[in-house]
């Protein structure tokens, strides 16, 4: 099993920026896919961006396009999500997800990640 652990969560005014990020450690010499979700309070979770083995293909939802950005380390299982121009909203916990098994279309439906972090929260507050 893959251990993904988050970090760079807090909080930030409106309009500011933030970079969270995620290393995933598994098998030596192997790079997965990897993404990130967020879930704000009674709210269900939902697939942020996505980025596949080699760092070349990425997704991002509409609503973060422009804003938001996901790369990764080169050949390396760590990931990061630069966000800028921050909207106020509550408390957020974003968590990031690695697939193990490296399907094709899992950074862009957000579907087939099976090993997942425990979070880092994010609010944007002023």
């Amino acid at each position: 099993q893959v251990q993904v652990v988050e970090s760079g969560g807090g909080v930030v005014q409106p309009g500011g920026s933030l970079k969270l990020s995620c290393t995933a450690s598994g098998r030596t010499g192997t790079t997965y896919a990897m993404g990130w979700f967020r879930q704000a309070p009674g709210k269900e979770r939902e697939f942020v961006a996505g980025i596949n083995w080699s760092g070349d293909n990425t997704y991002h939802r509409d609503s973060v396009k422009g804003r938001f950005t996901i790369s990764r380390e080169d050949m390396k299982n760590t990931v990061y999500l630069q966000m800028n121009s921050l909207k106020p909203v509550g408390a957020t916990v974003y968590i990031c997800a690695a697939s193990q098994f490296g399907h094709a279309e899992t950074v862009i439906t957000g579907r087939g990640f099976d090993c997942w972090g425990q979070g880092t929260q994010v609010t944007v507050s002023s």
